[in-house]
């Protein structure tokens, strides 16, 4: 053996010896089934890594899984006439998988050369959630929709960029408003004097529908220009493991709540939102631990799922049997010139087999377990301290799909809120998120992202085009191990990223 990798292995005995002394179990270093027996094994690096069902289902659990990935392509369509009607009045796509390619991540639109702004059209990964925000905390009752988010009067909660034809005779094929993007950069300099550019996608609206000149003030406006509203990005995000995160038992999310890690100036906290499914049982208090979303303000694969069918698509659906707009003067004026009868779109059959897909989509194996650089940056990642919000392992409680439950995991997050600093706010409070506030994302099937998607972005917005950059924006609750990993030789900060592109 080359003295340097017996070096480098000795190191990292020693170092886990300590850090196993310490209570921190270092077993995922060389774990290879991310997902339990879900797991699905590649030899490399594959564009069909996040498309594959859990690997232990049973062949009716298979076709299920099949058919519900044939509706996840499914482009759906305005006209009542056709079998995949359903799309809008107003969307953000016209698939779940055009938001989530090959059930991966989501990028941002290409800005032309010599073009400072670019619009969101059809068949873009992002868009921006809306709302009105006072900053004061209540408690959560009907009144208040369980302490959701309050909507712009007139629009709603998510900002629809697209429209069906005769939605807005003015500008036919928009929405709501016109979205536009464009990128403000930076420098970061480590201290050993090596430079990375970021980036920063920043957006505007304009031509909303309810926009109005007052030629006494010379001024535009329109409710959704008003100082108190808040907008923020979403870029769809990996499909893999849902089910796994779900079946992650409640206890052991708030054990992790529970640790005093405030030496390193972590405080992970749950979100708790509405739950549709204790809705329409007729749960008094309609309330559970959020799991999904950026932010965590849904409570299970159901839940977000069919959300997002309604809501992204305009298709609803049982659990979402009211379009997006409805009640507004938008949504008024449509019905008046398209007078068809109000009915939900997606049978139950169908919003189903949707959740059943989503639940059930495999995690990859992980990659290059042996390799001594990768070891190595197994031991520096917990060494910088990443693994107190990126959690390495759970095991899965029940689940209502018998592959899920019971599983050894590897998802890399601690399903918590923490604070992300200035750098990546956007000042929307979503529940008990505050607007600083972001989810630990899972980091399993990371380094598949751009092979899955070669233009994927990283972060809730897409803007960091590199695992590298993506750390460099981590601020607030996560600055403690950002300036351990800058502080790190270039080499240890390569092996740290090389790790994280095993998984």
């Amino acid at each position: 053996m080359k003295a340097w990798i017996v070096t480098a292995t000795l190191t990292w005995m020693m170092t886990g010896t300590a850090l196993a002394a310490a209570g921190v179990n270092m077993d995922y270093v060389h774990a290879i089934k991310s997902g339990g027996d879900t797991t699905v094994v590649f030899k490399g690096e594959s564009v069909q890594a996040f498309r594959n069902p859990a690997a232990n289902l049973s062949e009716e659990e298979i076709r299920r899984h099949l058919t519900g990935d044939a509706l996840f392509e499914r482009n759906f369509s305005d006209d009542p006439q056709r079998f995949d009607h359903g799309l809008g009045p107003v969307y953000n796509n016209t698939s779940c998988n055009a938001c989530h390619s090959r059930d991966g991540r989501g990028a941002l639109p290409v800005i032309p050369f010599g073009q400072e702004w670019v619009q969101l059209r059809q068949n873009e990964s992002v868009f921006l959630r809306i709302s009105i925000e006072d900053g004061v905390s209540r408690p959560k009752t009907a009144q208040n929709n369980w302490g959701a988010p309050v909507p712009v009067p007139g629009f709603s909660d998510q900002l629809f960029h697209l429209g069906s034809m005769g939605v807005r005779e003015d500008v036919p094929g928009a929405g709501q408003a016109q979205v536009w993007m464009k990128y403000e950069k930076s420098t970061f300099t480590y201290p050993d004097g090596e430079t990375v550019q970021l980036r920063k996608p920043v957006f505007k609206v304009t031509g909303a529908y309810d926009e109005y000149f007052d030629s006494v003030t010379g001024q535009t406006h329109s409710r959704l220009y008003e100082s108190d509203v808040r907008m923020g990005p979403r870029m769809g995000t990996p499909m893999i493991g849902l089910g796994l995160l779900e079946a992650i038992q409640e206890s052991d999310i708030l054990a992790l709540a529970a640790r005093d890690l405030s030496a390193e100036g972590v405080h992970g906290k749950p979100n708790f939102v509405f739950d549709i499914q204790k809705s329409m049982a007729g749960d008094p208090y309609p309330v559970s631990m959020g799991r999904f979303g950026l932010k965590n303000n849904t409570p299970s694969v159901f839940h977000q799922s069919l959300g997002a069918l309604r809501g992204d698509i305009g298709v609803t659906n049982y659990a979402f049997p009211q379009e997006s707009i409805f009640g507004t003067a938008l949504f008024d004026l449509y019905k008046q010139n398209h007078p068809s009868p109000l009915t939900v779109e997606a049978s139950r059959e169908v919003a189903d087999d949707l959740v059943f897909y989503s639940q059930t989509l495999a995690v990859p194996a992980r990659r290059n377990v042996d390799d001594p650089e990768v070891i190595r940056g197994a031991q520096l990642f917990n060494q910088v301290g990443c693994t107190s919000c990126h959690q390495p392992s759970f095991v899965t409680g029940p689940h209502q799909i018998p592959a899920l439950s019971n599983q050894k995991i590897y998802p890399f997050t601690d399903m918590l809120l923490h604070d992300m600093g200035d750098g990546l706010a956007d000042g929307r409070q979503d529940f008990d998120a505050t607007g600083r506030e972001w989810k630990t994302r899972p980091l399993w099937g990371l380094g598949h992202t751009q092979t899955v998607n070669p233009r994927a972005g990283f972060l809730h917005d897409g803007r960091a085009r590199t695992i590298e950059e993506a750390i460099l924006w981590h601020g607030g609750e996560a600055e403690y191990s950002k300036g351990k990993f800058t502080t790190l030789p270039k080499a240890d900060r390569i092996a740290l990223i090389q790790f994280i592109k095993s998984l």
